[in-house]
C-alpha cells in the first residue's frame, strides 16, 4: 500500500515472517531485489543484503520468531530502502554494547550489529528485557548519504492471508504545517485498497485547507467507491485540529496525559452527515497517533519506558506489533509535535 509524504512516497513492499533460519535468505533476496529495482549499484545491493540477513538471523536466533518489513521510500534526494524488524523475544539489555564491533551471536553471519549500523544511513531501536525489540534501518543509494529524519510516518499491514492492505495514509505539508490522513477502505482486499488509494489521491490534490474541508474533498472523491473510514489531523502550533468519520481512532499523548480525538459515525463516500473539526491541545514533545480499527485502542506508552523518545517509525512499529490484530488490515500513523516533517 502506498503512502505519500510532502517529499516522498513510501511503499510497504513486503512483510516477511521470520520463524526459521531460512527466513534470512528470503529477506536478503527480497531486500536485494528491492535495491536493484530502484537502480542501486551492486556494492550497495550487497551491503543491504548483508545487513538484512544479519538482522533477520539475529531475530530468529534470539527471539525465535518475528517479522521483517521491507519498505521503499522515493525521496527527493533519491530512493531509500527501509527495514523494520520486530519481535517479542527477550529484548536487548544493553543496546550500546550490542552495537560494539565483534558482538555477534552464533548462527549469524558474524558481522555484528555494529557493522549493520555502519552500513545503514540511519537506524533506531527500542528494546527492553522481556519486551522484545523493534529496530529500523534506512539505506540510501550511497553509503554516508544524508537521509533526513522524518517526524510523521505511517505503517500498514494486510490481514493474515491477504496480499493487499485496504488501509492507506498520507502526510502533506502546507507552509510548514503538517496534515495527516488515515483511510480504511471498507472490507478487505483490492476494492478496499482502491477506496483508500482514492482517499490519498484526493487528499493530496486538494488545495490547502483545514481538516474538515479536506475530509469533505475526500468524501466527494470516494462517491464511486465502496467508501472508507477516514480522518484528517493538522498539527498547527500548540493544537491539533481533527476531523474523522468512521472507525479511525486518534490520540494525543505526551507520556503523562492521553487525550482521545473523536471521529463521528458514518462512511466517507456514502454517509458522512457529520464532518466536524475539533481542536485539541498539543503539548511540546507529544505525539499524535492515528490508527484504523485493525489496531486496538488499549495502547499506552506507560508500559514502554523510553519509547516516546524514539523515532515515529519505531513508535508506530511497536504499536502495530503489540496492538495490531491479524484478522483485519492494520495501520498506524505517528507524528511528533513541534517539528516539521
Amino acid at each position: 500500500m502506498v503512502a505519500v509524504t510532502a517529499d516522498a512516497t513510501v511503499e510497504d513492499v513486503a512483510w516477511i515472517t521470520a520463524d526459521h533460519v531460512s527466513a534470512a535468505g528470503a529477506a536478503r533476496r527480497a531486500a536485494a531485489a528491492l535495491a536493484e529495482r530502484v537502480g542501486m549499484g551492486p556494492d550497495r545491493v550487497g551491503e543491504i543484503g548483508l545487513a538484512v540477513t544479519e538482522l533477520t538471523a539475529n531475530l530468529v536466533k534470539h527471539a525465535g520468531s518475528g517479522a521483517v518489513l521491507l519498505r521503499l521510500r522515493h525521496a527527493a534526494a533519491g530512493p531509500v530502502v527501509e527495514v523494520v524488524t520486530a519481535d517479542s523475544g527477550p529484548g536487548i539489555g544493553d543496546v550500546e554494547a550490542a552495537v560494539v564491533d565483534g558482538t555477534s551471536s552464533a548462527g549469524t553471519l558474524g558481522i555484528g550489529l555494529g557493522a549493520v549500523v555502519r552500513l545503514a544511513s540511519t537506524w533506531d531501536v527500542w528494546s527492553r528485557p522481556g519486551q522484545g525489540t523493534v529496530l529500523t534501518a534506512t539505506f540510501a543509494s550511497e553509503p554516508g548519504a544524508p537521509v533526513p529524519p522524518r517526524t510523521a510516518v505511517g505503517i500498514t499491514r494486510p490481514m493474515t492471508g491477504k496480499e493487499v492492505c485496504g488501509d492507506a495514509y498520507a502526510v502533506r505539508e502546507d507552509d510548514g504545517v503538517r496534515t495527516l490522513l488515515l483511510a480504511d477502505g471498507l472490507g478487505h482486499g483490492p476494492l478496499a485498497a482502491v477506496a483508500s488509494a482514492e482517499a490519498v489521491r484526493a487528499f493530496r490534490a486538494a488545495p490547502p485547507a483545514g481538516p474538515a474541508d479536506l475530509l469533505r474533498a475526500v468524501h466527494r472523491a470516494l462517491s464511486g467507491t465502496r467508501g472508507a473510514a477516514a480522518a484528517v489531523a493538522r498539527l498547527d502550533g500548540d493544537a491539533v485540529r481533527y476531523a474523522g468519520v468512521g472507525n479511525i481512532a486518534g490520540v494525543v499523548d505526551d507520556g503523562r496525559t492521553r487525550r482521545a480525538m473523536i471521529s463521528h459515525p458514518g462512511i466517507v463516500g456514502a454517509q458522512a452527515r457529520t464532518i466536524r473539526e475539533v481542536a485539541y491541545p498539543l503539548p511540546t514533545g507529544a505525539v499524535v497517533v492515528m490508527h484504523s480499527d485493525g489496531v486496538t485502542e488499549r495502547q499506552s506508552f506507560e508500559p514502554y519506558p523510553g519509547l516516546l523518545g524514539r523515532t515515529p517509525l519505531v513508535v508506530a512499529s511497536v504499536l502495530l506489533r503489540d496492538f495490531g490484530v491479524r484478522r483485519d488490515d492494520a495501520s498506524v500513523v505517528v507524528a511528533r509535535a513541534g517539528v516539521a516533517a
